[in-house]
Formats: C-alpha cells, sequence, structure tokens
C-alpha cells in the first residue's frame, strides 16, 4: 500500500471515530437516565408482586378474567421488544435466538422495527406490531397493555410472554422471557420481581395484608395495574439495555478506530522513511557515477 492509500485511509479511519465517539457520547447521555429510571421502577415491582403473592394464596377464589386460563386451542403469545436501530452490540442477536427456540406456531407482537423486520423474515405470525417509544411513558405503555389484555379476553392469545433485554449493569443486558398472562401462570416465587432486588422482594415474602374493602375489590383493581406496570417496567428495562449497550458498542468502535490509525500512522511513518532512504541511495549512487 502506497503512501497516499494509507493517508487516505487514515482520514477515513478518522471520520469514522468522531462519528462513533457523538455516538457513544449520546448514547452514555441517554444511558444514564434510562438506567435512573430503571433502577427507580424496582421497589415498586417488588411491592406490586408481593401484593401479588398474597392474593394469590386464595388462587381458588379469584374469580378475576386475567387469572383465569384462556379457552383451549388460543395460540401462545409472545411480546418481543426490541430496538428501532441497531449499532448495539448483541443486544438484538440474543433475544432473537430465543425467538429461535421457540415453537413455529407462537404468535407475535412486537415493539421494535428489528424485532417486526424479524418476525417477518422468519415467517413467524405477527399478531400486531407498536412504535417503540423513544421516551417511554406509562399512559402510552398502558394502551398497549390494554390491547394485549383484551386479546386474551377475547380468547386470540391462550397466553403472553414478555422477551425483552432485561438491565443488569452497564455491560451485561440478559434476555429474558417472562410471563405476563394469564396471571394464574405465573411462579409465586418470582411475581413481580422483574429485576426487583433482593431485598425488596423479601420484605414482602412474610406480609400480612389486610385489604379494605375486600381482597377481590382490590384484585379487582390490582390486577390490571399489574399488567399495565409490569409491561412499563419492562419497556424501561430494554431501553436501559439499548443504550448502556449501543454505548459501549460506539465505545468499542472508537478505541478500534484510534488503534487502527496508530497502527496506519506507523506504517505511513516506514513507507515514507523507506522512500526517503531510496531517494537518498539513488543520490549517492547517481554522485558515485559521476565522480
Amino acid at each position: 500500500m502506497g503512501s497516499r492509500d494509507i493517508r487516505r485511509r487514515i482520514k477515513s479511519v478518522k471520520n469514522t471515530s468522531l462519528i462513533t465517539k457523538a455516538m457513544q457520547m449520546v448514547a452514555a447521555s441517554k444511558m444514564a437516565k434510562a438506567q435512573e429510571q430503571a433502577l427507580q421502577g424496582r421497589p415498586f415491582a417488588a411491592r406490586l408482586g408481593g401484593l401479588l403473592r398474597d392474593l394469590g394464596r386464595h388462587a381458588l377464589e379469584v374469580e378475576h378474567p386475567l387469572w383465569r386460563r384462556a379457552a383451549e386451542g388460543a395460540p401462545a403469545a409472545v411480546l418481543l421488544i426490541s430496538t428501532d436501530k441497531g449499532l448495539c452490540g448483541g443486544l438484538n442477536a440474543n433475544l432473537f435466538r430465543e425467538v429461535a427456540a421457540l415453537p413455529v406456531e407462537t404468535v407475535f407482537v412486537t415493539i421494535g422495527r428489528r424485532g417486526r423486520q424479524f418476525v417477518a423474515r422468519t415467517r413467524r405470525r405477527l399478531l400486531a406490531d407498536f412504535p417503540l417509544p423513544e421516551r417511554v411513558v406509562y399512559n402510552e405503555v398502558k394502551k398497549i397493555a390494554e390491547y394485549l389484555s383484551g386479546a386474551f379476553l377475547k380468547g386470540e392469545i391462550g397466553s403472553l410472554t414478555v422477551l425483552y433485554p432485561s438491565f443488569v449493569n452497564t455491560l451485561v443486558q440478559k434476555p429474558l422471557n417472562e410471563p405476563l398472562l394469564p396471571l394464574a401462570d405465573l411462579s409465586l416465587s418470582n411475581i413481580g420481581l422483574l429485576g426487583a432486588d433482593a431485598d425488596h422482594a423479601d420484605a414482602d415474602t412474610g406480609a400480612d395484608f389486610v385489604y379494605e374493602p375486600s381482597a377481590a375489590a382490590v384484585r379487582e383493581k390490582l390486577f390490571p395495574v399489574y399488567v399495565n406496570f409490569n409491561l412499563y417496567h419492562m419497556l424501561l428495562e430494554a431501553r436501559a439495555s439499548e443504550h448502556s449497550a449501543r454505548m459501549v458498542a460506539m465505545k468499542s468502535a472508537t478505541d478500534n478506530a484510534t488503534q487502527l490509525i496508530k497502527d496506519l500512522t506507523l506504517e505511513y511513518n516506514k513507507a515514507r522513511q523507506s522512500a526517503i532512504t531510496n531517494e537518498i541511495l539513488e543520490i549517492a549512487a547517481a554522485q558515485g557515477v559521476g565522480n
């Protein structure tokens, strides 16, 4: 590779590194807020799960339609929460690997363009698609939850799980497939622990709740709120995971570009030094012939 080609490549890599650095800074600024929102929601998710666990102790008395199983023959559904954009490492690939392992008769509802494209590409049945909000707002998420609850109550789907990237820390995002409907199918030991702190969960386990005006009246209000809030919390976790993964991926790309620039600069200097040495030898040889 000649000196001119090396200079051209160095310039190209520098331009790329400027873009990845800018994307890293943008993702870092969004990541901090998204992580804070996800972490702040965990204690409430644990408390809400504690109430549901207590109500579940009297499962035989529960008559709420969200608790009961749907009619036989209704297909199992998965809500797939992915991203709209790429450049976030293996976040989406890990989710899609879980999708590929699901039975072919599973129906999907998607949030995020990447998930919708994957479901269409693999010829899976897509029941509905929702746009991924830039800012997760409870009232907007509630509309999605109400649609899913309505589909379950109508018998269009027999059960619902949510496949999403759960936020562990900045470097780790774990794909989880959490059950959401019917509520009777939820493991009573795991209800409401969607990333929640163990301390909050332990505090609820032995709680003895007194319900006013009655447990049935509380169930009537609590079950829809549980579905709505858990979906909201899952979207917060997914957003925190996305921004964290993108920040790490862009930082890695920037570091790789910086190292590549150093290697190319060294190669350019060697090529330039070799060219200068050759010119000196040619001049010296010409002078020797002239003498």
